[in-house]
């Protein structure tokens, strides 16, 4: 009777420090688009701080995503060419251009005008696929997508997963790498020996 009592006070008392069951909570941070692709992760859930989405509404959280995956691929070619032009590539007839942020004040508007025809161009030619995921563009004769490489859905959500998170990592590539410039001319901070290129004189 006694090794009983014993028994029953010491599981009592290791019960007091066993985890109380955590309920799970709709907040800012954790709502209804937990399980859309590009979660931060499965505890954070669609990490939206300020509530923009909350509300779960879908159109406004589509346009949103839409937004960000637009930001996102022309942030991965901007990062592309802004390390391309400052290893020296030029387009025959640009070598006299700068590379980084001051061939924007040295390119002229004359050379602008393609670069403004070629983005409408693109803004015309390739709309989204209605009742798709958002920045599917494959209702378009160009060819756009991820072809032969998204045999199955599981390859598909791969595929847009890969796209938006190296969409996030660019956008804050390009931004980084425009700081750095200016502050200390260097925008590869990992790569102090790469020399800025300079036409020739």
């Amino acid at each position: 009777m006694m090794k009983l009592a014993l028994l029953t006070t010491l599981l009592a008392g290791a019960s007091a420090f066993a985890p109380a069951p955590v309920a799970k909570t709709t907040t800012s941070l954790n709502g209804a688009f937990d399980n859309e692709i590009g979660a931060a992760s499965p505890e954070l859930g669609c990490w939206d701080p300020l509530g923009y989405v909350t509300d779960g509404n879908q159109e406004r959280f589509d346009h949103l995503r839409g937004v960000e995956l637009k930001h996102g691929r022309i942030a991965m070619l901007a990062t592309w060419g802004y390390a391309t032009t400052w290893s020296g590539a030029r387009f025959p007839g640009c070598e006299d251009f700068p590379a980084g942020h001051e061939t924007i004040f040295k390119i002229g508007y004359e050379n602008l005008i393609p670069v403004a025809l070629t983005a409408g161009l693109l803004e015309l030619t390739w709309k989204q696929k209605q009742g798709s995921f958002p920045g599917d563009f494959s209702a378009t004769k160009f060819p756009v997508g991820f072809g032969p490489y998204a045999r199955t859905e599981q390859d598909m959500i791969d595929l847009r997963t890969r796209e938006l998170n190296n969409g996030r990592a660019a956008q804050m590539g390009i931004l980084g790498m425009m700081v750095h410039e200016q502050l200390d001319g260097k925008p590869f901070i990992f790569f102090d020996k790469f020399e800025i290129y300079a036409p020739h004189a």
